[in-house]
C-alpha cells in the first residue's frame, strides 16, 4: 500500500460511515445516501427505544414495590409481545397494500441501492423501509415470541436491585443499567424490525432467518447464567461467572460488529466439533451431516460404555467401536451397496470400476477383519492375564512406554527425511536435487519411497498395537469405572487408529511424565487417571501448536509491513504501537487459540482481530457447490485423478508432514496454482478438499505466484548442489517447501508452429512415424488378444506348427503392368485443394458426401462396374468348394481383365511359422486378405520399419509364463513368416490413410482424414470391411486433437488424456493459422502454508 493511496477511497468511505453504525446498532440506517424525510429518523429511533419504554415500565413499578420481580418480568415481556405482532401485522398489511413504483436510474450505485420514495410518515413505502418483515409466517411468530421472553428476562436480569446485591455497591449500576439497556435494544431491533448486515457470516444466503436470532440468543445465555444463579445458590464459581458476563454485556455490540461473536450455526457446529475431537477422539469430517452423524455416534459409544458392567467388556466394546469408527464407514457403506447392487441386478455398474471394488471389498475389507480381529484378541488377552501394578520402571506397561518413545523417534526421523528441508531449515541431503529430469527425479524418489513404506508399516501397524497395549495394562480399567474413565479411554482407544502420530506423542508424554514423577501425592497421578490424562494433553498440544502457528503468523506480517518499502512509510506508526502494545497483542493471540478462532489482520495491516469460532470446514454446504465454472476448469478437472494419485503416495510416505485436519498445502505448475485442504482424516484414509486458483489474470496474482516460484527456486538452485546440507533462504515464510509430485498434466507452453508443422519434412516425419505407431498397435493388439484366449481356453497340441493365410510377396516374378499403374495413379488426390495451410473441403467431394461414402460401403451388394467379382464360400455346396475360391479377393476400380489372361495376383497359401511361439502375436485370419497388386505390396514394403518391428518385439511382457523370455521374444523376431504377416497388414492401413502413391501428403490431406474424410480407394474399402482394424489405424492417426479451445470437443479431449491437443487461432496481421500445442509434463511443486 502506498503511503499516497488512502486506505479507504472516497466511495469505501461513505459505505464504511453508513454500514458500520448499522451494524454496530444492529440495523437502524441513521446515515442514509439521500436526503430522506426527517420521520424516516425519528420513527426509527422510536422502535430501537420501545423494547426500553417497556421493559422500563416494569422496572418503575418493581422499584416503587408495586410488583415482585417475576411479576415486572412477565409484564414487561407480555406487552413486547403485543408489540412484536403488532409490528409484525404492519409490516404484513404494507407488503400487500404497496404497489410497485417505476424509479429512474441514477449513477451513484449506493444511492440506486438505498433510494426510496417516501410519501406520509405511516405510508405503505415508509412501513416497507422501516419494517421489511419476515420471508415466512412460522418465523413471524417464533420470532415475536422470541422477542417477548427476551424482553421479560432481560427486564429481571438488569433490575438495579439486582445488579447492586450481586456487585454490593451502587457504584456500577447506573452504566450498567443503561448500557445493558442499550444492548437488550439492540438485539431486540434485530430480532423484531430489521436485521443488520452482520460482520461474522457464516451462510452464504440466510434461507431460513437465522441471522436475526444471533443477537438475541447471546442475549438468552447471558441471562440464563444469572438464572441458574438465582436458584442454584452458595456456588461461587458461578457468582464470579455471572459478575463477569454482567460486564461483559455492555461490550457485546462491540463483539457482533468486530466478528468476534460467530453465528448460531457455526457455533453449534464449531462446538460439536470440539467435543467429538478432543473429548471423544474423533477427527474433524468433510461435510456438516457426517458431523452430526459421527457427534450422535460418538457419544452413544461413551454413554454405553458407562453401562457395561464386565470390565472385559469394556475394554472390548472400547476397542472394537473406536477402530470400526476410525473407518472410512461412508465409503465402506458405499462399496457395499454397489457391490449388491451388482450382484443383484447381474451386470456390472458403470458407477465404479470393478478393478477398484474387487480390491477394496477383498483386500482392504480383509485387511480391515484381521486387525480389527487382533486388536480384540491382544486387547482382552493382555486385560485378563497381564498383572497391574502401580507405574514403576519394571512394570509392563512402563515397558511398553520406552517401547513408545523408541517407536515416536524412528517415526519422527523416517517423516523428516522425505521432506525438502528438515525442521523447514536444513536442506535434505537424501532428496533429489535436479527436478528438471522427471525420470531421473522419479528413480530417485523411488529409494525415499522405500523408507516410507517402512514408516507406513511402523504407523499403521506396529505402533496402534503398541498403544493398545500400553492402555491395556493400565490399572484404571481394573476396577469399577467411572464417568471420566469412560470418556477417557474411550477416546484413547479411538485416538490410536484415528490420528496415530498424535496419540504416540500424546501417550509418550503420559508415559515419561509418570516415569519421571511416580509419587502418587502429586494431583496429577492421584486424582487423574490415564484416560483424561490423555485428553489435557491432547488439547494442550493442539493449542500449543495453534499458539505456534499464529505466534509465527503474527511476526511474519509485522516484518513484512516493515520490510517492504512500499508500505513501511504508511505502517511505521502501527510498527511502533505493536510492539509498545506487545502484551495486548500476545493477550489477542492467546484469546484466539483458546478459542481455536483464527486471526485477522485488518487490511492486511499489523492490526489484528480475533475471527469467530468457526469449524474445519469454514463454509456450508458440499464442497464444490460453490464452485467457478470456467474456460480453465476443464483442465482442473484432469488433473485431479493424477494428483489424488500422487498426493496419496506422498501421504502414505510421510512427504506432507503431519497431516491434521485444517492444513494447507498450496500447488504450483507453470501458471497453476492449486489449493490443498485436508478437511477429514482416519485410519489409512484421508478427505481433501482441491480447489483450482484464477490462472494470473491480474499483475498482482502474477507478483504472488512470483513469489511462490522464488520459494521452490531457493531449494532447487544449482549453486546449492556443491553444499551437503544448505540452509533455507526463505525460513520463516508461511510458505515452506514440502515435497514434488509426479503428475499427470497439461503444459500451458504456447508456440506458434505456423510454417512448422505444415513443412515438406515434417509432414514426412510424420507419415514415417504413423507407420511406427500402427505397428506399436497392432502388435500390443494382438499380445493383449492372445493373453485374453488363453484366460478363457489353454491351447492344445501346443507342439504343432500353427497355419495362417499370407500374402506371398516374393513368389510371383510378375512386374507391374501398366494397368495397374495407371489405375492406381487415378486414385490419388492430387485435385485436391490445397491452397491454405490445412485446406477447406475437397473440389471434388465435399467431407460429408464422403462420409456417408464410407458409412454404406460395406452395405453395397449389386455389382459394381470394373470389378471382379469371386464367389464365396458359403455358395458352393459342402465338400465341392473351389480351393482357389479361398485364397481369391474382391479387386475395386481396376479394368476388367478377360477371360483366361493372366491377372497379377497371387493366390494365399498356408504358410507355418518358423517360430512355435508366433501364434500368440498373429492377426486375425480376416485381416490377413490381400486387396492391392503384388507388385505395390513388394514396393512398398521396403518402407516397413523393420528395426522398430525388432524393437517392439522385445518390449513385450504377455510371456510371463514362459521360463527364457528372452529368447523366446528373439525367436518371434527373427520369424519372417509373422514379419511379412504384419507388413501386410500394416502397408495396408497407410494406403488406406495415405494412397498408394508413395508421396509426402499434404496439411489439407492430413486434416481431412483426421476429421473421417478418407480418399476413397481399394485399400479403404477392404480396411472398412473390418471395423476393428478400422479403428485401430485411426486411433493410430488421431491420437491428438486438432480445434478450437472454445469447442466441446476440446474439453471432451482433455479429459479424455489426449496428450497432443492442437488449438488453431487466426492472426488477420500475420494472416496465418496459430497452432498452440499441449502435452504432458511431469512435476507438481507443493508447499506447506
Amino acid at each position: 500500500m502506498s503511503p499516497d493511496v488512502p486506505l479507504l477511497n472516497d466511495y469505501k468511505q461513505d459505505f464504511f460511515l453508513k454500514r458500520f453504525p448499522q451494524t454496530v446498532l444492529g440495523g437502524p440506517r441513521l446515515k442514509l445516501g439521500y436526503c430522506a424525510p426527517l420521520y424516516i429518523y425519528v420513527n426509527q429511533i422510536i422502535l430501537f427505544l420501545m423494547p426500553w419504554v417497556l421493559g422500563g415500565i416494569g422496572t418503575l413499578l418493581y422499584q416503587l414495590g408495586i410488583l415482585e420481580d417475576y411479576y415486572t418480568a412477565a409484564l414487561s415481556g407480555g406487552l413486547m409481545l403485543f408489540t412484536a405482532f403488532v409490528i409484525q401485522l404492519t409490516s404484513l398489511y404494507a407488503r400487500n397494500k404497496s404497489v410497485t413504483v417505476e424509479r429512474m436510474l441514477t449513477t451513484d450505485i449506493l444511492a440506486e441501492e438505498d433510494e426510496h420514495e417516501f410519501t406520509s410518515c405511516a405510508g405503505a413505502e415508509t412501513i416497507k423501509f422501516l419494517i421489511p418483515g419476515k420471508k415466512y409466517i412460522a418465523n413471524t411468530v417464533f420470532h415475536s415470541v422470541f422477542a417477548g421472553l427476551i424482553c421479560g428476562l432481560g427486564t429481571w436480569y438488569l433490575l438495579p436491585n439486582r445488579i447492586t446485591l450481586l456487585y454490593g455497591s451502587a457504584g456500577g449500576t447506573v452504566p450498567l443499567f443503561v448500557f445493558g439497556w442499550m444492548t437488550l435494544c439492540i438485539g431486540e431491533y434485530s430480532l423484531i424490525v430489521n436485521t443488520a448486515t452482520e460482520t461474522a457470516a457464516f451462510q452464504t444466503q440466510d434461507t431460513y432467518e437465522i441471522t436475526p436470532l444471533m443477537r438475541p440468543l447471546y442475549i438468552f445465555f447471558f441471562v440464563s447464567v444469572d438464572l441458574a444463579h438465582r436458584f442454584m445458590v452458595n456456588i461461587p464459581a458461578l457468582e464470579q461467572m455471572n459478575q463477569i458476563l454482567h460486564i461483559l454485556f455492555i461490550f457485546l455490540p462491540f463483539l457482533w460488529a468486530l466478528g468476534t461473536l460467530p453465528p448460531p450455526d457455526a457455533l453449534f457446529l464449531w462446538a460439536m466439533e470440539q467435543v467429538l475431537e478432543f473429548g471423544l477422539g474423533g477427527s474433524s469430517v468433510s461435510t456438516h451431516l457426517r458431523l452430526l452423524m459421527m457427534f450422535i455416534i460418538s457419544a452413544g459409544t461413551a454413554v454405553t460404555s458407562y453401562f457395561i458392567p464386565s470390565t472385559v467388556g469394556v475394554v472390548l466394546f472400547m476397542t472394537g467401536v473406536g477402530f470400526l469408527l476410525s473407518l472410512n464407514l461412508s465409503e465402506i457403506g458405499f462399496a457395499f451397496k454397489h457391490s449388491v447392487t451388482r450382484h443383484r441386478v447381474g451386470t456390472k455398474s458403470k458407477a465404479l470400476p470393478s478393478g477398484s471394488e474387487k480390491q477394496f471389498t477383498w483386500k482392504e475389507c480383509l485387511f480391515y477383519i484381521v486387525i480389527f480381529v487382533l486388536a480384540l484378541l491382544e486387547t482382552s488377552l493382555l486385560h485378563h492375564f497381564a498383572g497391574f501394578s502401580q507405574i514403576s520402571i519394571n512394570n509392563p506397561q512402563a515397558i511398553v512406554g520406552y517401547i513408545l518413545m523408541t517407536l515416536l523417534t524412528i517415526l519422527w526421523l523416517l517423516r523428516e527425511i522425505q521432506s525438502i528441508y528438515i525442521f523447514g531449515i536444513f536442506r535434505n541431503p537424501f532428496y533429489p536435487k535436479d527436478v528438471q529430469a522427471v525420470t531421473l527425479f522419479l528413480k530417485k524418489q523411488a529409494r525415499l519411497m522405500k523408507i516410507g513404506t517402512v514408516r507406513r508399516i511402523l504407523l499403521n501397524l506396529v505402533s496402534p498395537f503398541a498403544m493398545i497395549a500400553f492402555l491395556s495394562l493400565d490399572s484404571s480399567l481394573q476396577g469399577l469405572h467411572s464417568v471420566s474413565v469412560s470418556i477417557g479411554f474411550t477416546r484413547a482407544f479411538r485416538m490410536v487408529w484415528q490420528n496415530t502420530e498424535n496419540a504416540l506423542l500424546e501417550t509418550v508424554i503420559v508415559s515419561a511424565v509418570h516415569l519421571l514423577i511416580p509419587s502418587t501425592d502429586v494431583w496429577w497421578n492421584r486424582s487423574l487417571d490415564t484416560g483424561i490424562r490423555l485428553l489435557l494433553v491432547g488439547i494442550m498440544r493442539d493449542r500449543l501448536t495453534q499458539f505456534i502457528s499464529k505466534l509465527q503468523f503474527a511476526v511474519t506480517v509485522f516484518l513484512a509491513s516493515w520490510t517492504e518499502k512500499k508500505r513501511r512509510k504508511s505502517t511505521t506508526t502501527l510498527c511502533i504501537l505493536n510492539v509498545v502494545f506487545s502484551p495486548f497483542v500476545l493477550v489477542f493471540i492467546v484469546f484466539s487459540t483458546l478459542l481455536s478462532s483464527p486471526l485477522l489482520p485488518l487490511f492486511t495491516l499489523p492490526i489484528f482481530l480475533v475471527g469467530f469460532p468457526r469449524p474445519i470446514q469454514s463454509w456450508p454446504g458440499v464442497v464444490g457447490t460453490t464452485a467457478c465454472v470456467c474456460t480453465d476448469t476443464v483442465y482442473y478437472y484432469q488433473m485431479v485423478p493424477s494428483l489424488t494419485a500422487a498426493l496419496q503416495s506422498a501421504m502414505a510416505a510421510g512427504s506432507l508432514g503431519l497431516l491434521l485436519p485444517g492444513s494447507h498445502y498450496l500447488g504450483r505448475f507453470q501458471d497453476r496454482l492449486i489449493w490443498i485442504m485436508i478437511l477429514e482424516c482416519g485410519y489409512t484414509y484421508c478427505c481433501i478438499n482441491i480447489k483450482g486458483l484464477e490462472l494470473q489474470e491480474t499483475s498482482c496474482h502474477t507478483a504472488e505466484a512470483r513469489k511462490v516460484d522464488e520459494v521452490f527456486e531457493g531449494a532447487f538452485e544449482e549453486e546449492e548442489y556443491t553444499r551437503v546440507c544448505s540452509i533455507n533462504e526463505h525460513f520463516g515464510n508461511v510458505l515452506t517447501p514440502c515435497t514434488v509430485l509426479p503428475v499427470k498434466l497439461y503444459s500451458d507452453a504456447r508456440n506458434v508452429l505456423s510454417g512448422i508443422i505444415d513443412s515438406h519434412d515434417n509432414l514426412k516425419e510424420f507419415k514415417d512415424d504413423l507407420v511406427k505407431v500402427l505397428l506399436w498397435i497392432l502388435v500390443q493388439y494382438c499380445s493383449r488378444r492372445s493373453s485374453m484366449q488363453e484366460n478363457v481356453h489353454k491351447t492344445e497340441n501346443k507342439g504343432e506348427a500353427s497355419l495362417i493365410i499370407l500374402p506371398a510377396l516374393n513368389t510371383s516374378p510378375q512386374t507391374q503392368s501398366s494397368e495397374d499403374t495407371d489405375s492406381l495413379n487415378s486414385e490419388t488426390l492430387d485435385d485436391w485443394s490445397d491452397d491454405n495451410v490445412f485446406g477447406d473441403e475437397p473440389t471434388i467431394k465435399t467431407g460429408k458426401e464422403e462420409k456417408d461414402q464410407l458409412k454404406i460401403l460395406q452395405g453395397i451388394s449389386v455389382p459394381i462396374p470394373g470389378s471382379v467379382e469371386t464367389q464365396r464360400v458359403g455358395d458352393h455346396p459342402a465338400g465341392t468348394v473351389p480351393e482357389n475360391s479361398l485364397y481369391k479377393a474382391v479387386i475395386l476400380g481396376y479394368p476388367a481383365v478377360d477371360k483366361g489372361k493372366h491377372q497379377d495376383m497371387v493366390y494365399i497359401p498356408l504358410i507355418e511359422f518358423s517360430c512355435s511361439h508366433s501364434h500368440l502375436l498373429s492377426l486375425p485370419e480376416e485381416w490377413t486378405s490381400n486387396c492391392l497388386p503384388n507388385s505395390k505390396m513388394r514396393e512398398m514394403s521396403s518402407f516397413f520399419p523393420e528395426d522398430w518391428y525388432q524393437f517392439v518385439l522385445r518390449q513385450l511382457k504377455c510371456f510371463h509364463s514362459e521360463e527364457n523370455v528372452p529368447n523366446v521374444l528373439e525367436e518371434i523376431a527373427k520369424d519372417r513368416v509373422l514379419k511379412d504377416f504384419y507388413v501386410h497388414a500394416v502397408m495396408t492401413c497407410c494406403f488406406s490413410l495415405f494412397g498408394v502413391d508413395n508421396m509426402v501428403p499434404s496439411p489439407g490431406h492430413i486434416l481431412r482424414v483426421y476429421n473421417g474424410v478418407l480418399p476413397w480407394s481399394v485399400a479403404l474399402d477392404w480396411l472398412t470391411e473390418k471395423p476393428e482394424l478400422f479403428h485401430l489405424a485411426l486411433k493410430a492417426f488421431s491420437d491428438w486433437y486438432i480445434g478450437l479451445v472454445s469447442d466441446e470437443k476440446w474439453k471432451e479431449s482433455v479429459l479424455q488424456e489426449k496428450p497432443y491437443l492442437f488449438s488453431l487461432g487466426y492472426d488477420p496481421n500475420m494472416k496465418s493459422n496459430n497452432v498452440i500445442p499441449y502435452n504432458f509434463p511431469g512435476l507438481l511443486f507443493l508447499l506447506h502454508a
